[in-house]
């Protein structure tokens, strides 16, 4: 932080924890009052006794739970009121990602503006919600922490009078109070119904605000930086993203997520979006109140209603009768009444298919053109910049489907439903398919992909894993029938390990009627994107990718989807993996493994004149791929993104970035001056030079050795679970999906959120570092050379500066006497003696090799990060010895006194949110 920005945060907080500290003595709670985080010294620093525990710890968990909770909000005021203020002193450029600086770079690069207009118009930018059970907080404590935050930005203007600044105070303590009085944690499992209501909320409450401020930003952005070309929204001038999600479609590992559940998901959505237009609409019609005999009637306008006269004379006389002599305004209220949803009990809106109602958002966006060219025909062409573009912007954005449902499943989940099917269907020899060889398995996709008949009848009945599969595939077919394929995504065929993976889908698709025949060939009109998770699946995917861009189905289905979705090339989407590869092999390995893998993806892809989107899952950690997201993009290989984009927002980091306006913004606005400027200077990008490549192995492959050394140990996972609460995780109400894929209690089976989550939080944070100082220290004393090398540019080294950057960040955040603590859970003393001298070793040595990477320490250099950490560690150490202490009698405790054992359990389910909160991220 710099000297103002420090002074300004110091006195934020100091406020914000003094209003806390009234609030607690006026609900008559002194006792707690001397243990109030960063405005006092007492009881809550690290001199507490060893196992020292209070009573009754349950308010004071509380208290620091709320107390980071504040910590964080206040972090992020000032974070975007430092941003506000170098946009009114003219020096947003100077904030890297944004479109000022965007555009410097660009220019910078010998770029010109329709150089840059040209991409924009390409861009196909899909932020993904999911539901990962990262999120530990429940939604109504998002929904007080969005209130509490309001009250801290209105707090910034400086006119209040006095008394007008009191009675704020009372607002604030109140929204205090109200966070005091909620439970924090779950008290159920929440269901995906519930996980659908949460992401519903954003995109009925939080995106549709943020599209006009987008364009604001970005049309300011561009006209300061010199550029003269005129913005036009029907052109495509403006950058653009649309919305995809998880939640109702990810049936990975989740039991729960039925056809039904997909087919209300759906529904929603669907709901959603044309609720959310209509709301729009009508705040369009309200403000253009244009009188005929003022303005005149344009003639394409009157032309148009004269239509609506004859299609749809009730819609029109309807629509006249609200809006006598005001033409434009009558248009939109025709607009509003064929929507294909129904009003009922004032609110309240279902779907309903009308004769008159829109097919496709294309006829709604027909007929805004329409108002535009009105509009601008009697020259009102500000409405059409302040009050038109902004439906257009939602209509483009939304459509009729809110965000495109994803599906994944499970490769193996696949082969079983194959198995099931081929059973079925009584084929003399197709028994025991899993038992086939390879040859085998590529004889029959090569023979059955030929054929245009399913394996069973459209009347057969269908039982397991088949069913569960045709019947989510019919789903699909179902919908886009009905509406069109805006509303569905890709179907992600996660644990990829070989192309018949993909294969499998298309027979399931024939088998669901998903699949059809189009001039002679049989294809897929949804498309099929292999997950490539593991270090080997990474490895292999370049193969796999060949051989699937090769097969006449593949080809068919390409071309009939660039199609269907007007492109000018056919596309393959390919999703990567950053939480299982980092899990599999270690942070420096998988990140290393995803680049190879990607630069060899697109040579493929460029081989079949196939346009490659890489769908990124990256989570909220560092080990699970997170990281600012304008560097992220800057570390792609050479032509690996070209204008489309994905990416998954998992849990927490939904509310994170997404929860309050001025940080959504933010958030958006790197994401789409990030796409839109690597996108650009992607082709331009040198491939590594052999030394980096030869030295990046080298480093990747000493790393993975030493942490597969370290994780595939027999005894390892008894270390694991004796030493992290990995055991209370598996009963955290956290999310509707298990922690385990299949139930077994083997490192293979365990989720990656989990896995991190737990290593999180007794402070080993060990996914995101191990390994790591012993490949540095190995290639120092290897090739002095190579290391000098490394070291004199690891600037110019995007990947690597990355990479090293974020697991600097991780190392900073461990703290070598809260694992010692933890490890001490372990009865074992034995392992426990044998692993910690392994991990504090390595630890030590990767602080070490960063140090003399960088030339100095993580404090010297960014003294921002290292204070707020700092800030965090008394109360967190406080947090971590309860925890520590409930594990051990909840572990001990005597299995025939249940009340007993869930009792600690809940006290523990509080530390975990307490540091979850303290530590700003779960997993």
């Amino acid at each position: 932080m710099t000297g103002i920005l420090s002074e300004k945060f110091d006195r934020d907080l100091s406020s914000v924890m003094q209003s806390l500290q009234e609030l607690l003595s006026e609900l008559a709670m002194p006792e707690l009052v001397p243990f109030i985080p960063f405005i006092n010294s007492g009881k809550n620093d690290a001199e507490l006794p060893h196992n020292w525990v209070p009573s009754d710890p349950k308010n004071l968990i509380q208290l620091f739970s709320l107390s980071f909770q504040l910590l964080n909000m206040v972090e992020e005021n000032v974070a975007v009121q430092h941003r506000r203020s170098l946009q009114c002193n003219g020096k947003l450029e100077t904030e890297a990602g944004l479109w000022p600086w965007a555009f410097k770079q660009l220019k910078q690069n010998d770029f010109h503006e329709k150089e840059i207009q040209s991409v924009i118009r390409k861009l196909e930018v899909e932020p993904v919600l999911t539901a990962h059970p990262t999120e530990s907080k429940r939604a109504i404590i998002l929904a007080h922490h969005r209130e509490f935050y309001l009250q801290l930005v209105k707090r910034e203007n400086q006119m209040w009078t006095p008394i007008e600044q009191a009675w704020q105070k009372e607002e604030l303590k109140a929204s205090l109070e109200t966070l005091w009085r909620t439970a924090e944690t779950f008290a159920e499992r929440p269901d995906v119904s519930y996980e659908l209501q949460n992401v519903m909320y954003y995109l009925k409450n939080v995106f549709p605000k943020l599209l006009p401020w987008l364009d604001k930003r970005f049309k300011t952005a561009w006209h300061e930086s010199g550029f003269t070309s005129d913005l036009n929204l029907l052109d495509g001038d403006f950058p653009t993203f649309r919305l995809g999600t998880w939640v109702g479609g990810d049936r990975d590992g989740h039991p729960f997520v039925n056809s039904q559940i997909t087919h209300d998901a759906l529904h929603d959505l669907r709901l959603n979006a044309l609720i959310v237009l209509r709301h729009s609409l009508n705040e369009l019609a309200s403000k253009l109140s244009i009188a005929d005999k003022s303005s005149g009637v344009a003639e394409e306008l009157s032309h148009r209603l004269s239509e609506c006269r004859l299609r749809f004379p009730e819609v029109y006389l309807q629509a006249q009768g609200r809006s006598p002599g005001e033409s434009l305004r009558c248009f939109v209220q025709i607009m509003i009444n064929r929507l294909p949803i129904e009003v009922v009990r004032e609110h309240a809106t279902r779907l309903k298919e009308n004769e008159w109602s829109y097919r496709r958002p294309a006829e709604l966006k027909e007929d805004l053109e329409i108002l535009v060219k009105s509009l601008r025909r009697i020259g009102a062409q500000r409405l059409v910049e302040t009050e038109v573009h902004s439906v257009i912007r939602l209509l483009d954005t939304y459509g009729f489907h809110s965000a495109r449902l994803d599906v994944r499943q499970n490769s193996q989940f696949h082969e079983s439903a194959l198995q099931e099917l081929l059973k079925i269907s009584g084929l003399p020899g197709f028994k025991s398919y899993a038992e086939w060889t390879p040859k085998q398995k590529s004889e029959f996709f090569k023979d059955e992909l030929k054929s245009t008949r399913p394996l069973t009848l459209r009347s057969q009945s269908w039982e397991g894993k088949a069913k569960e599969v045709i019947e989510c595939l019919q789903e699909m077919a179902n919908y886009r029938k009905n509406f069109g394929v805006e509303g569905l995504g890709s179907y992600i065929v996660s644990m990829t390990r070989s192309v018949e993976d993909l294969y499998t889908v298309f027979i399931l698709a024939r088998e669901a009627g998903l699949a059809f025949v189009e001039n002679g060939q049989l294809v897929c009109p949804v498309p099929v994107v292999p997950l490539f998770e593991t270090i080997n699946d990474l490895i292999g995917s370049s193969a796999i990718l060949d051989q699937f861009l090769s097969h006449a189905m593949t080809k068919a289905s390409l071309e009939f989807q660039m199609k269907e979705n007007c492109r000018k090339q056919p596309q393959q989407q390919i999703m990567l993996g950053y939480s299982d590869s980092c899990k599999d092999g270690g942070i420096m390995a998988s990140q290393w493994h995803l680049y190879r893998a990607q630069s060899e993806l697109e040579k493929i892809a460029a081989k079949h004149n196939v346009e490659l989107c890489f769908f990124h899952g990256r989570g909220g950690t560092v080990s699970r791929g997170a990281g600012p997201l304008h560097r992220f993009v800057q570390t792609l290989p050479p032509r690996a993104l070209q204008a489309s984009f994905r990416m998954t927002e998992q849990g927490e980091t939904i509310a994170r970035k997404y929860a309050n306006q001025a940080t959504a913004v933010y958030n958006l606005e790197l994401l789409l001056a990030g796409v839109t400027t690597e996108s650009l200077l992607s082709p331009k990008k040198s491939e590594l030079q052999p030394d980096l490549v030869q030295i990046l192995d080298q480093l990747a492959k000493t790393s993975l050795e030493k942490y597969r050394a370290l994780i595939t140990r027999d005894d390892f996972m008894e270390f694991f679970r004796a030493t992290t609460p990995i055991d209370v995780l598996e009963h955290y109400n956290i999310g509707s999906r298990p922690s385990k894929r299949t139930g077994l209690a083997s490192l293979e089976d365990l989720r990656a959120i989990p896995w991190v989550f737990s290593w999180n939080q007794s402070r080993f944070y060990l996914p995101s570092w191990y390994g790591v100082g012993t490949a540095l220290c190995e290639l120092k004393k290897n090739s002095i050379q190579k290391f000098d090398l490394l070291k004199n540019h690891i600037t110019e080294i995007p990947l690597l500066n990355y990479v090293l950057h974020n697991v600097e960040t991780t190392v900073a955040s461990t703290n070598e006497r809260i694992m010692s603590l933890y490890s001490e859970l372990n009865k074992n003393k034995d392992t426990q003696e044998l692993y910690m001298n392994l991990i504090l070793s390595e630890l030590r040595l990767t602080r070490s090799s960063l140090h003399e990477i960088y030339g100095s320490c993580i404090e010297e250099r960014r003294p921002g990060v290292a204070k707020t950490i700092f800030l965090r560690e008394p109360s967190l150490e406080f947090l971590h010895k309860i925890q520590i202490h409930y594990l051990r009698e909840w572990r001990t405790a005597d299995p025939k006194n249940p009340q007993k054992k869930d009792r600690l359990l809940e006290q523990i389910f509080a530390t975990i949110n307490a540091i979850a909160a303290g530590l700003r991220n779960t997993g």
